[in-house]
Order: C-alpha cells, then structure tokens, then sequence
C-alpha cells in the first residue's frame, strides 16, 4: 500500500542555502542531506522526506512518528536524522547499482575451446543511445565486439548464438 504525501508546500531548496546547518523540530539539514517532516494527506498521520543536497525529488519518502499530543509529529533530533541518512543512502546505493545492473551484462558460455564471456554495454546517450556487445576469452583478451541496438536481449541463447555466428553481428 502507497501512501500519497503532498510535497508542494515545502520551501523551496535553492542552491544557495544547500550547506547551512539547520536543526529545527520538522526541518533538519546536516551533512549534504535534509529531512523534512510534512503532512500525510491521506490520514491523520505524518511522512519525513530525505533530499540529497541539489536534488529535486526525495531519495526516501516514509511514515513519521507522532508525538505525544497525538496530533503533532515527533521532533526531529540528531539519532533520528543520523538513522533517516543512513536508510536514504541505502535507498540510493540500490538504486544505483539496479541502474549499472541494467546497463551493463555477462553471461559465460562454455565452449569446446574454453569458456568465453560475452558483455552488453549499454550507452544511454539521449540522442544516440547504443550498446557494444564484445566477447573476451579466459585470458581476458577481446575476441570480438560490435554495436548492437541498446534493447538487444543477451541471455544464453542469444550469447552462444553469437559466438556460433563466429561473431558476426547480430540479426
């Protein structure tokens, strides 16, 4: 279940005052981070957001304790923002190396003179965007590469293919 949080009405975070250390109740910026306490519109509840430093949209939005009184939220203090840091960059760390994951893959295809290892490189250039498909022996020598489109599929079949093609470009 998503929760909808309106992020609208948060001050804008311009540039210039990226780096100044604040330690407010439901403001927080330290470290190249800030957290932001804000109104859950769905409910009665409330969300933090976490932004990196000169990004726009938060790298984690995520449910915020109550405090007492039921109605207000929980301050914020240094415990809670070193842990909300800590799970945010986590969040981003993933993302990241789902991004490289996506652009780049090996597969290994045993073959009867060794194994070789086929990689897809894609290259996500805006206007031009591509991929290399190469294929390197055990001794990490280039036997073959050529370009391919950047939504070629490599999987087993593709990749033995390929090296039974004797490396010709893929169809």
């Amino acid at each position: 279940m998503t929760e909808s949080v309106s992020l609208s009405h948060l001050p804008d975070q311009s540039a210039a005052d990226d780096t100044a250390l604040i330690q407010a109740p439901r403001r927080w910026r330290q470290d190249g981070w800030t957290a932001q306490v804000i109104k859950n519109e769905d409910d009665e509840g409330w969300a933090v957001a976490m932004y990196k430093d000169g990004e726009a949209e938060p790298a984690l939005v995520g449910p915020w304790t109550m405090g007492r009184d039921k109605k207000n939220p929980k301050p914020l203090d240094g415990a809670a923002f070193r842990t909300l840091v800590k799970t945010a960059s986590e969040v981003l760390r993933r993302h990241e190396q789902h991004w490289q994951a996506t652009l780049h893959k090996r597969i290994d295809v045993a073959t009867a003179g060794g194994t070789i290892t086929v990689l897809l490189d894609i290259v996500p250039d805006e206007d031009d965007p591509y991929a290399s498909l190469s294929a390197r022996d055990a001794g990490d020598e280039l036997l073959a590469e050529v370009r391919v489109t950047p939504g070629f599929k490599l999987n087993a079949t593709t990749a033995a293919a390929w090296i039974a093609d004797d490396f010709n470009p893929p169809r």
